[in-house]
């Protein structure tokens, strides 16, 4: 079904706030001590450049807004005592001996570093890099050979640094950003760069990031840095080149996930998904496809065989003067033989007679048909009422009907394997977050094409205070929006949307400088504080903007909101209950105030609701009644018209049958009813296509018996009783009948194996009625036409059988009369003789065998998948969403990577199988998930993984001392910057104070190989997912982490579930949808044979999709055994292999034929269009099953049998088959819901338009040059007799 990929961020942006606090607070601080004053006379500040020589010293002031200068001071370089030399060393070994900084100044950057050091600890080389460029800007003695102070600024009477220029060797600055670029920041799933770089694209972008002015209370350098890597021609400068580490350094390397380029990374190129490359031919400037090829010379050689064979018989009849039939040893032409001569299954002949040979079955058969045809017609009542009781007795079932409309009850099957693999997600972990979303788009046509506009923000705004004013009911109390969101922190709801930057209060839309604040958090959502979200996160533009190219966010067409919702299991709690409610409320709002405003602006609005979907299908199940009732009106008007006598005004009223027509309509009802009450008494739930179909189905299937039996009663000579009329009618077409139905319920029950419940429900529901329909036509209707026959033959008036009026002359004409209409006068002197000539039997094989081989050729191009708005009511607000989301949305779903029984045990080396920073092994889970991101075309993942085992084995690492720390007395002490360390309402936070004496909580020596011992992780893991993030540790796990992990017995050494998070990409159409399941398996289980160590991928459209991967082989196994079944039976109940390998070829081509159809008006293929296709086989033995008995048992010559059959069937097969389900299917077109249209209206138009035609064009032609041999034998009058 249409997903929100949204819906993860607001579960990481609580952990953004922290990068962006490093981002700031680190270049504001670092960058405060480089500044040398310049043009001064007084000899303490002159400018003084060289070696051992200071360009800045001291402090000497302070912006408004807190943020330290440094004093202009060229002195020589200070000698530090042993312990300030000592701290120096720990965070900048490239500095010893002089230094240029005091120890307040190097408290400073290290208090600002410790804010970037998190971001960056995972890669070594790049911290060592980035640590290094800020201790040669602040302290090493060195500074004024590389330094210069351009500007300087009087603050509180003191001289102050407001401009340097730093200079700084390409190689440098190259190497810096070589071994940063690619180092990740998993809570964000994006690079370190973004944050620490604004996303720079090369080292100069990233120097004049970090270079640039701060305006007041805003983050950044107090003052500006103009990165030079030339020495301006003067002679006294140098450039700053100390030794720069490459990231794929083996004291210092990184992980393949954080330097891909590494050496030892180079190799291991991520393994591609087998990608499906089609076999082509090329054919001069052309490239057809082999199959299209193959098919191609197929055809010619076949086309050569038809013209050979029509020229060979051609030459054979002139030279021996005798047809194929006489050579064969046919039997003589029918033409001998008078129609009245024909009595039953004998035929009479000079001097002996012609008998019709019957398998065993079907003497059995025919001579069960004659004693029960006789039995019917003398106790009519009985049979009636005996029959409709066991029916009515099934329909007691009715009283526990219920309807399905859960998606996953309805289109997931049993044993599913993503079924079991969400379980296992949903109660170990978390369910996925319900999910409300509003897409705010701009028209189709309009002039001014981009959202972002004053008065679009603005009339955002109006939204959203409807949306939280808006109160739901449950249970005599009122819900809000604020009552059920998602709230990472506790406090603030995590809304997607735009307005974020401007924190959802439409007042700081004019004091934050309107729509130009919201343009420039585009491109510094992640390094602003006035960008950050009131729920303390950064917002990606891409999340909450859509319709746009590339980066280019200020050109979006449409403004993308969701409101993610907390979810439970229990679909009956108190939760859930509540989010319904309130969802209601909001569709309401939506509907009735949301829409006309949205429209009186000219723009487009499209919203959903996690409910929306179920609550669409339940208003379908009642949106057809109409359409229901209109089908059953017209087919019973159609078989009242079909069934009556040629029309004559004196004997209308007697000859017609619309009493028994209605009669036929109320057994197709009876036979539904008894389905669905025999089920629902079993507990088996219905569902909206048993509701909209199964009655259409049976109507078109039921009725065309009813027409067939009629017409060979009326065949029958008047000269016999009632009752031996029906009882030869019974024996003329009860084989054929019964062979046809019991293939429809074989092919019906095949479905039954269908995996997808909605698909596997109809087939049942839909077999046992087209029985209880078959059964009920063989005894009521059966008994019924005994009784109409009967009322016909006393004169009596149709429906009024208690009127009975006089006859007249005309009148008995008009009754009694039986000569043959128009149709079978056509199918015998028309039809017939137009197939038997020679020239159109070549055709007919050729046109028929090109529409095959094309229909081959083009089931390859059939995409699997069900489009979700297929499904829905063609006006349903869902089908608008629906769209909005493939046109506007810019993300793909979230996909998580699930470890099951995690041992992290320091005997285990699964912590290091599973991590990607410094030390984890270049193959494990998070590194293979990094290389498949870089190639997301075949892996269809976006981002590096966002990993709670990298941040927790950071923030326990000494380096980044600002995170795990403890008291004295061994208890958890929070970051400088949090409670009860700083209280914001006392002023700034500062240093010293209740926190004074915290500590890191290891050190080296404590960890192995930096890694913690079993007690040590899982001592301090509760107290990272407790850690709340913040400037001065990022990588605290609460909000963004608390649900990553299953912590029940995790003190054993065991997580027994874990997930780390990533993205697909963007996904559009349902191929994407089935390939970016196909791809995350693949990888996953690639990845688990590998480190053996079990891990599935998880995603909430996996649920709906998994039955995609193999749905071309379930159908063509279903399809096979349907034809199998179909076969057998055709087998039993004719005893010929001849003519059950026609009628299986004839099934086999109208099936693939459909199959082409479905190619040609891009129907999918999935469990709704597999089920059909098992149906038609069912469905298409009726076009073939008469013809073909019809031919078996009529004398002749081919040409003549061919001839006899379309003359005695082909009226019928015509009027009571092709034309009734014609009659019932058109109907179809009206249905308001959209998969009914095309996967019912056009596939069975489809079918029974082919079906038709070989049926009654392809099969007779068939039959006429290699159809079985006639059943018909001579005996002479003696065997006759006996």
């Amino acid at each position: 079904m249409g997903f929100s990929s949204t819906k993860t961020a607001s579960f990481s942006t609580l952990r953004f706030l922290l990068a962006v606090l490093v981002t700031q607070g680190f270049l504001v601080g670092c960058l405060i001590w480089h500044v040398e004053a310049h043009g001064f006379t007084d000899s303490s500040h002159g400018a003084r450049h060289g070696e051992d020589c200071c360009a800045m010293y001291d402090i000497c002031g302070e912006r408004s807004d807190g943020k330290v200068l440094n004093c202009p001071y060229a002195i020589p370089a200070v000698k530090p005592d042993e312990l300030f030399s000592a701290k120096i060393q720990s965070l900048c070994p490239t500095i010893s001996g002089n230094v240029c900084c005091t120890e307040a100044q190097f408290d400073t950057l290290r208090a600002q570093v410790q804010q970037a050091i998190p971001l960056l600890v995972g890669c070594p080389a790049c911290l060592r890099n980035f640590l290094n460029l800020f201790c040669e800007l602040s302290c090493s003695p060195n500074q004024g050979s590389f330094i210069n102070v351009t500007s300087i600024i009087e603050v509180d009477g003191n001289l102050t640094v407001d401009g340097i220029d730093f200079y700084v060797s390409d190689d440098f600055g190259e190497g810096l950003y070589e071994s940063c670029k690619d180092v990740k920041f998993g809570t964000m799933n994006t690079r370190a760069i973004d944050f620490v770089g604004a996303g720079a694209m090369n080292f100069r972008e990233w120097f004049s990031f970090i270079g640039q002015r701060a305006e007041l209370d805003m983050p950044g350098s107090p003052y500006a840095i103009s990165f030079q890597s030339g020495n301006s021609g003067s002679s006294l400068m140098k450039l700053m080149n100390v030794s720069i580490y490459s990231c794929g350094d083996t004291s210092l390397g990184c992980s393949c996930g954080d330097c891909p380029s590494s050496p030892a990374c180079s190799s291991l190129e991520p393994s591609h998904p087998p990608e499906n490359v089609s076999c082509l031919i090329r054919l001069g400037p052309f490239k057809v496809k082999c199959i299209d090829f193959s098919m191609g010379i197929l055809y010619v050689l076949l086309v050569s065989a038809f013209i050979g064979w029509a020229f060979s018989h051609h030459s054979q009849e002139r030279r021996s003067g005798s047809t194929m039939e006489a050579l064969l040893g046919e039997a003589a032409p029918v033409d001998k033989f008078k129609k009245d001569e024909i009595d039953g299954p004998n035929l009479k002949v000079d001097g002996g007679a012609l008998r019709v040979r019957l398998s065993p079955v079907q003497q059995f058969i025919t001579g069960v048909y004659r004693r029960y045809g006789m039995w019917i017609a003398k106790n009519p009542a009985l049979a009636l009422c005996s029959s409709v009781a066991v029916v009515l007795i099934l329909s007691l079932g009715l009283i526990r009907f219920e309807v399905e409309t859960r998606p996953e009850k309805l289109w997931v099957g049993h044993g599913s394997k993503a079924a079991e693999e969400k379980k296992f997600f949903d109660s170990h972990l978390t369910p996925f977050y319900r999910i409300e979303q509003v897409i705010l788009s701009t028209s189709p046509g309009i002039v001014e094409s981009s959202i972002v506009t004053e008065d679009n923000i603005l009339l955002l705004f109006e939204i959203q205070r409807k949306i939280d004013d808006l109160r739901g009911s449950y249970s005599g109390s009122l819900v809000s929006l604020a009552d059920i969101c998602l709230k990472p922190l506790g406090k603030e709801c995590a809304t997607q949307s735009i307005l974020q930057y401007f924190q959802m209060d439409p007042e700081n839309y004019d004091a934050y400088g309107g729509g130009q604040h919201a343009e420039y958090c585009f491109q510094h959502y992640a390094s602003a504080d006035a960008c950050m979200s009131a729920f303390k996160a950064p917002i990606d533009p891409s999340t909450v903007l859509g319709g746009f190219s590339g980066n280019n966010f200020s050109q979006a067409t449409a403004f993308v909101i969701t409101y993610p919702v907390i979810n439970m299991v229990d679909v009956a709690s108190t939760e859930i209950l509540k989010a319904v409610a309130w969802e209601k409320a909001f569709i309401k709002l939506a509907k009735e105030e949301l829409l006309p405003m949205v429209a009186s602006c000219n723009l487009t609005l499209s919203f959903s609701s996690e409910s929306s979907i179920e609550d669409e299908l339940k208003r379908e199940s009642t949106a057809d009644v109409l359409t229901i009732i209109v089908s059953y009106l017209v087919m019973f008007g159609y078989i009242s018209l079909t069934l009556g006598d040629t029309p004559h005004l004196s004997s209308f009223y007697v000859s017609s049958k619309v009493f028994l027509g209605l009669s036929g309509v109320l057994i197709v009802i009876l036979s539904v009813l008894g389905s669905v009450g025999f089920f629902s008494a079993l507990g088996v739930k219905s569902t909206l296509i048993i509701m909209e179909v199964i009655p259409f189905l049976v109507l078109a299937v039921g009725v065309d018996n009813m027409c067939i039996l009629v017409h060979a009663v009326k065949r029958q000579s008047l000269e016999l009783p009632l009752e031996e009329r029906i009882s030869k009618a019974l024996v003329e077409v009860g084989p054929s009948i019964t062979l046809a139905s019991l293939s429809e319920v074989l092919a019906f029950a095949v479905g039954g194996f269908i995996s997808m419940p909605a698909c596997r429900i109809f087939s049942m529901f839909a077999a046992l009625a087209i029985l209880l329909d078959f059964l009920l036509q063989v005894s009521a209707f059966l008994a019924l036409i005994a009784f109409d026959f009967r009322r016909a033959e006393d004169n009596r008036i149709d429906c009024f059988p208690c009127i009975k009026i006089t006859s007249t002359s005309e009148q008995s004409e008009g009754i009694e009369e039986r000569n043959p209409g128009f149709l079978s006068r056509y199918m015998k002197e028309t039809h017939a003789p137009i197939l038997a000539h020679r020239g159109v039997k070549v055709a007919v094989l050729a046109i028929f065998a090109f529409f095959t081989l094309g229909s081959i050729a083009l089931c390859t191009r059939i995409q699997p998948g069900l489009e979700q708005k297929i499904a829905l009511p063609r006006d349903s607000y869902l089908q608008s969403y629906f769209n909005s989301i493939s046109e506007y949305l810019k993300v793909g779903p979230p996909l998580y990577f699930v470890v099951k029984n995690y041992n992290y045990s320091s005997e285990s080396k699964q912590t290091n199988q599973l991590c990607s920073i410094s030390k984890c092994d270049a193959n494990s889970l998070l590194n293979e998930i990094s290389k498949a991101s870089l190639t997301p075309e075949s892996t269809y993942i976006a981002k590096p993984a966002a990993s709670w085992l990298d941040d927790f084995l950071v923030w326990l690492s000494p380096e980044a001392f600002g995170c795990c720390r403890k008291f004295v007395n061994g208890s958890y002490c929070p970051p400088d910057d949090q409670p009860q360390c700083c209280s914001p309402e006392e002023g700034p936070c500062g240093f010293g104070g209740l926190c004074s004496d915290c500590t890191t909580c290891f050190r080296h020596v404590d960890l192995d190989n930096d890694r913690p011992s079993t007690t040590q992780f899982g001592e301090k893991l509760p107290w990272f997912l407790n850690a709340l993030p913040s400037a001065d540790c990022a990588k605290g796990g609460h909000g963004a982490y608390t649900n990553s992990l299953d912590l029940a017995g995790y003190e054993s050494g065991v997580i027994h579930a874990s997930e780390f998070r990533t993205y697909h990409t963007p996904v559009n159409k349902q191929g994407d949808y089935v390939n970016a399941l196909h791809a995350a398996r693949e990888f996953s289980s690639r990845v688990s044979d590998s480190l053996k160590i079990d891990i599935f991928p998880y995603s909430v459209f996996y649920i709906f999709f998994e039955q995609y991967l193999d749905i071309w082989t379930n159908a063509l196994v279903n399809i096979a055994i349907a034809l199998a079944a179909v076969f057998i039976v055709c087998l039993i109940v004719t005893s010929s292999l001849w003519t059950s390998a026609i009628i299986l070829l004839v099934l086999m081509m109208i099936v693939v034929d459909l199959m082409g159809v479905m190619a040609i008006l891009n129907i999918q293929l999935n469990a709704v269009s597999v089920v059909n296709l098992i149906m038609s086989i069912g469905i298409a033995v009726e076009f073939c099953v008469h013809i073909a008995h019809a031919f078996s048992v009529s004398p002749g010559d081919r040409n003549q049998r061919m001839k006899e059959a379309l003359g005695t069937m082909g009226a019928s097969v015509f009027s009571g088959i092709t034309l009734t389900k014609l009659v019932g299917v058109i109907v179809l077109y009206f249905a308001r819901s959209e998969i009914f249209v095309v996967y019912y209206f056009q596939m069975y138009l489809a079918l029974v338009l082919i079906g038709f035609l070989h049926g009654l064009v392809f099969l007779p032609v068939l039959l006429s040059l290699v159809g079985p041999p006639s059943n018909f034998v001579p005996v002479d009058e003696d065997e006759l007799s006996s």
